[in-house]
Parts: structure tokens; sequence; C-alpha cells
């Protein structure tokens, strides 16, 4: 289409160029034309006063010789007498012609050697007729036109090679935005969700990209809120299933003790399965959604007030701190609930009943801390404990089926803020997860750090006063 464009509006240019061009040029030929004859007649003018007062010979040839076209040669007297005509000056017509001028008693022109001779009639005060020839050279006539044909075709090739770069600007601010449009559909039909097309171009091809990208970000919504609710929905379910694990743990021996519990274990598995399936391909958007936001305090209060119930049939001592101030940190109101609940899920699998444990929040400033801390035995390799992706056994609590999934949910949600997750021994003996949320995305490194160290020495403090606090980095089991 670019191309096409480009040729029309070539086409077009060379016809308006060759239609104006070659009429001024062949005007502009005629008038240098006119000009050098109009002066020749001017010059044969000069000398019809002196002929009209004598025929003498030598006065004729001064009168010539003081002309300047005379002087150069370019002026000739043709004068009948009885002995034959009288010639002065160089004659370069033919005599045939002068003798045509004189009876015709018309000025003529006529083609000779070199350029061009224009023969006057002039009455005589004899009553004769005498012809005045002055020369024409061939370049006189042509005088200027050449430069003038030039100038013209500069001017032509210059419209041409204007109109052809606006054409091929307005091909390519036409062509870009539908090569945009077409290029991102075949992306998003291959699955690449985040594509996107710059509303720019003409009004239509603007209109077709805002089209677009409104239907991409309702495809991708829809998407994300079917895997979310695969994902929220079956995170529901390890709440209820932690409970029946427990009270199955509780059933004693017997073949259908041992097959509640294996069909328990079995079910978790296949919860963990889909939640990982819904998770991996959800689409991600760094920084969590445009407007996600809760209240930390608010919600961390409920999730805690439903783990207590469970925490004191197990005989579990709990602690919460740092909840009494509303903190609103930029994550959607189930994705924290869901990493607490993954967190504290985590604290009742794989630590004894009888274990205490506690949840801190703190405020930096441009971040917020979640610390969740036990006295279970702790995690022997953080490190492993964050990368694992598959089922197998706890270095440290020795438990089956432990997939790392609740930690790779609570990572997602404090990376989704420009934060992180650690994972670190607690005040309390056993192992200490800290949630860093940040509240205005990225940080440098460097920064994160710093803040680091001003928490870590504000725990330190609440330690030494109440005993049963928690600090520092790190994620569970």
């Amino acid at each position: 289409m670019r191309w096409a464009l480009v040729k029309v509006c070539l086409a077009v240019t060379a016809m308006v160029v060759i239609a104006f061009a070659v009429p001024l040029g062949l005007v502009i030929r005629e008038m240098a034309s006119d000009r050098a004859f109009s002066d020749a007649e001017r010059q044969a003018a000069m000398i019809a006063p002196t002929l009209s007062i004598t025929t003498d010979r030598e006065e004729l040839t001064r009168a010539v010789l003081s002309t300047e076209p005379g002087d150069r040669g370019h002026l000739a007297v043709h004068v009948p007498a009885e002995g034959g005509p009288l010639d002065i000056g160089t004659r370069r017509a033919t005599p045939k012609d002068v003798a045509t001028v004189r009876k015709a008693g018309r000025a003529s022109i006529t083609e000779v050697a070199g350029g061009f001779a224009l023969l006057q009639p002039t009455a005589l005060g004899t009553g004769d007729i005498a012809v005045v020839e002055v020369f024409v050279p061939e370049g006189e006539v042509s005088h200027g036109v050449a430069t003038a044909w030039l100038t013209l075709a500069g001017v032509g090739v210059a419209l041409i090679v204007g109109s052809v770069a606006v054409a091929d600007r307005l091909g390519v601010r036409m062509v870009q935005p539908a090569q945009h449009l077409a290029s991102a559909a075949q992306d998003l039909g291959e699955g690449r969700l985040g594509t996107r097309v710059p509303e720019d171009g003409p009004t239509e091809l603007r209109s077709a990209a805002v089209a677009f990208n409104s239907m991409a970000d309702q495809v991708v919504q829809l998407l994300a809120n079917e895997r979310e609710l695969a994902a929220d929905l079956s995170h529901r379910l390890r709440t209820p299933l932690t409970v029946l694990r427990l009270n199955a743990a509780s059933l004693g021996e017997g073949p259908a003790a041992e097959q509640t519990r294996a069909a328990v274990q079995q079910l978790e598995r296949e919860v963990d399965t889909i939640i990982r399936t819904a998770r991996e391909q959800r689409p991600q958007s760094p920084g969590g959604q445009a407007g996600a936001g809760c209240d930390a305090s608010e919600v961390i209060r409920e999730r805690m007030g439903f783990w207590s119930a469970l925490a004191e049939d197990e005989g579990r001592e709990v602690r919460l701190a740092g909840v009494d101030r509303t903190v609103r940190i930029p994550v959607a109101r189930p994705e924290l609930a869901a990493a607490l609940d993954a967190l504290l899920g985590n604290v009742f699998r794989h630590t004894p009943e009888g274990t205490a444990f506690s949840v801190d929040v703190h405020h930096s400033g441009d971040a917020v801390i979640v610390l969740v801390s036990d006295a279970g035995p702790g995690i022997s390799d953080p490190e492993a404990a964050l990368a694992r992706g598959t089922s197998g056994r706890d270095a440290a609590s020795g438990s089956v089926g432990s997939t790392g999934l609740g930690l790779d949910i609570v990572r997602r949600v404090a990376e989704s803020t420009g934060g992180d997750l650690r994972i670190g021994r607690s005040v309390l003996g056993g192992t200490e997860v800290r949630i860093w949320i940040g509240l205005y995305g990225s940080r440098p490194e460097r920064g994160r750090r710093g803040h680091g160290r001003r928490v870590g020495r504000r725990a330190g403090w609440q330690r030494r006063k109440e005993p049963r606090t928690t600090p520092a980095p790190g994620p569970q089991h």
C-alpha cells in the first residue's frame, strides 16, 4: 500500500509538471525569439532617417558604421540604383530575398548562415524602396532559453521528489499502524497476551487500535479471572484440608484411619497441582494491578481470628503485634489472605502440636514487613525451601508432600510490589518468614538493605521488651 501511494503520487506529479513545464518552456523560447527580432527592428529603424535624406554611398557607409550592429558587421543597406543595386555593409541575404521584400513592401525574416536576417523595407526620398538588412545570430535568438529550461527542469524534479517524500511519509503513517495491528493480532493469537497496539495513525486506524487493545484487555482479564478463580477456590480448600489432616492424625491406627489419611494426602496433592497450574499460567503484570490494595492490619486480624481457633484446639500459644493501625498496601485482599493462609498452614502442618507462633507487622515508611515466626524445629536449608517446586521430603520437618507451593504464592505477592521473601531463624527458636511488601514499587538493593537494618534494630528492641515478638527475614516449608 505504501509503494502504491508513492507510485500514484509520482505519476500525478509528473503529469502536472509536464503539463505546465513543456508549454512554459515553449513560451520562453518564443519570448526570447521575439525579443531578439524586436531589437533587430529597432536597429533597422536607426538607419531610416539617413536613407530618407540621402542615398550617397559614402554618407550611407558612415551612417551604417556609426551604429552598433553596423560596427559589428551585422547591418547592411540595399539601395536600388540605375547601374544596379547598391549594397552597403555585409550582405548575407540572397538578392532574391531582398527583391521579394522590396516588391512586397513588408518586413521579412529569412534564415541565413549562422542565424537569421531581418529584411526591413524603407522608403527613399526618390520614391524607391531600400531594404535594410539586420543580421541576428542564432545565439541571440535562443539567449537565456537553456537556463530557463534548466530552471524549469530543476523545479519539476524538486516537485516530484518532494511529492514522493510526502507520499512516502503519508504512506508510512497509514501503513505502519496497520502493520502493528496485524502483528499484534498474530502475537495475541499465538498466546502473547501482553501484546498491545500503539494508538496512533489515521483516525480509523486509531479507533481500530483502541478496539483491539480493549479486546486484548478483556481477554486477559477473563483469563486472569478464570485462573484466579480456580487458584483461589483451590487454595481455600487447603485450610479445611489442614483441619482434616490434623483430625485424621488423631484417628489412631487401623485400615480405616490409614485410608482416611491417605485420602487427605492425595486430596492435598491434587489441590496443590490445581493451584500451581492456575498460577503458572496466570498472566503476570509487574507491580500488580492498578488500584488494587487493602488494609494489611485488617486482613491479618481476620485470618488470625480464623487460625486462632485451631491453635487453641492444639494448645498453641499465639501472638499478634503491629496491627493496631491501618496499613495500606498495594496488594489485593484475596492475595494477601492467600499468602497468610499459606504461611500459617505451613506452621500447623510442619510443627508439632503445642508449638507457639507469632505474626508481627512493621511499617518502615516505604515498605511494610510481615514476620511469621514459630518455635518449631526450623528449616536447615532456606534456599532449598524457596526453590522447592516438586514433591519431596522437608529436611527440617521430615514431612512428606511439601511442595513449596505456599512459599511460591507468598513470593509472588511480595515481588509484585517490588519486595521479596526471606527465610531465617526466629527468636522463638524455629523458622521466621519475612515478607517485604514495597509501597512504591521496586527499590534499589542498597535502599532495601538500609531499611532491613532499621527494621532489624526496632525488632530487636521489641524482643528485649517482649520476648515473644519477632523480626528478620525468611519463608517456610
